[in-house]
Order: structure tokens, then sequence, then C-alpha cells
């Protein structure tokens, strides 16, 4: 677990001017630099990272919703890992079930995930099941996405990929809520328990595990006060800054 908590704050598809990204991002980055105790990384579209490269820093980061696995090439509509380091973009999210559900599969999200580590990136990994059942079969789904994701990242660079819990079940505007402390504490237990079994103990311990899913100000900080999160993954609440800083606010209290 790191000292610091990470709250990331995914747009997905919004906003939609330029002008209204640039006044959330100036938003919210007012808010991070009196943080201390905590990172924050705020993830447009890419279409704005020119402009709000701009104005990132070390107390709010930029960060890329997704990224290819190649360099370059005939790859229409794919945007380089190479290209997203020319805006400042430090993080990108990867995997995550939204980008799954249009087809990319555990063998795809793991080759983003080498050619990130590859060109200094910080993948975000997301995983997470498409529903709970009673037998926690839904435990075999989150070891099966975290081993192919890490497939081909060494030991050496394990440390430098960041996990997202992000249950399906919970995510957007259909989520049947959100996840218990409790659950999540024990989901999170879990998923150190595979990296300790693909590396060590050291890698396991040390891994920055985030948990995203119907999070709000209103919910984050019992999430926070568990322990067992090193941060967050907000969606919906990020594009609302009021609601963000909230956010801030309150895993810089934690």
């Amino acid at each position: 677990m790191q000292n610091k908590k990470l709250i990331i704050g995914n747009w997905k598809m919004g906003p939609i001017k330029p002008a209204e990204a640039k006044k959330l991002f100036e938003k919210v980055k007012k808010t991070a630099v009196t943080l201390r105790k905590t990172d924050v990384v705020m993830c447009p579209p890419f279409v704005f990272l020119n402009e709000l490269g701009k104005l990132s820093g070390s107390k709010c980061s930029l960060g890329a919703q997704n990224a290819f696995y190649e360099a370059e090439g005939a790859f229409t509509g794919e945007v380089s890992p190479h290209m997203l380091l020319s805006f400042k973009t430090k993080y990108v999210i990867l995997g995550h079930s939204e980008r799954r559900a249009l087809g990319e599969t555990d063998e795809m999200i793991s080759k983003k995930v080498g050619m990130a580590l590859r060109v200094g990136l910080v993948p975000v990994l997301c995983v997470g099941e498409k529903a709970r059942d009673e037998e926690g079969k839904f435990l075999q789904t989150l070891e099966q996405q975290i081993k192919a994701s890490f497939s081909g990242v060494s030991k050496k660079q394990a440390g430098g990929v960041v996990i997202a819990y992000e249950p399906v079940w919970a995510i957007g505007a259909n989520a049947t809520g959100a996840i218990t402390p409790a659950s999540l504490l024990e989901t999170v237990i879990f998923i150190r328990k595979i990296l300790a079994n693909m590396y060590d103990l050291p890698i396991a311990h040390g891994a920055t595990i985030l948990y995203g899913g119907s999070v709000d100000e209103k919910n984050s900080a019992e999430f926070l006060k568990e322990k067992g999160v090193d941060g967050l993954l907000v969606g919906r609440a990020s594009l609302d800054a009021e609601k963000f800083n909230k956010i801030l606010k309150i895993a810089e209290t934690i």
C-alpha cells in the first residue's frame, strides 16, 4: 500500500466543450494543490489532453482513458502510448469494463499493459466481475483477469501497475449499488493474495489498489476508512467539480 491516497477521475465521454473541460480541470487543480496526503489524476477524453497538459502538474496529473498496444502503424482510430507522453500524460486507464464490453480481451489488455510500462506510463488496470454469486465463482474471474493482464509483467515492473477493482454490477447508471466496505476489504485481500502467489509478499503488500463503482462524495469516506484500498477511481462524480473536490478533501483527512 502506498502512503498517499490516489484519487483518479475518469471523465469518460464528457464534458462536450473544451472550455468546460478546462474549467473543470482548473477547479479541481485549485483543491489538488492544497493537498499533502493525496495525489490527484484527471483522465479526460483524448481531444482535451493537449490543452489540459499545459495545466497539469505534480499535484494534479493527467491520465488517458485508453491506449493501443503498438507504437505506430496502420491502426485507424487508435492512439499510441508514445503520443500520450507528448501531452504530459502520466497515467492510462486500461481494461475498463466499458472497453471490455466493446470487445477487448484479456490478451489485448495484457499487451496494452506491457506497452504502457515500456514507454513509462503508469497503467491503471481495471478488473471486476459482472455479477457476484454465493459460491464465490466471481473470484475466479478476478484471478483470471489479473493473471492474464500481468502475464507479460516482470517482478521488477509489477510495482508500477495500479489495480482498480471495479465490479461491473456497481458501475454506471444501471448500477445496483456500491459494494459494502467489508466485502471490498475481503476482495482486496484476495487480489493481494493473487499477486503474492504470482510474485512475492512485498509486491502484494506494496501494490496500489483502488476501488471504483458508484463512488461519490457520500460514500467515499467509508471505502477509504476500511484501509484495504489506497484510493478511488471515480466516474460520474468526477465531472462535477464540487462533488469531486469533496472526495479529495475527504481522502486528505483519512
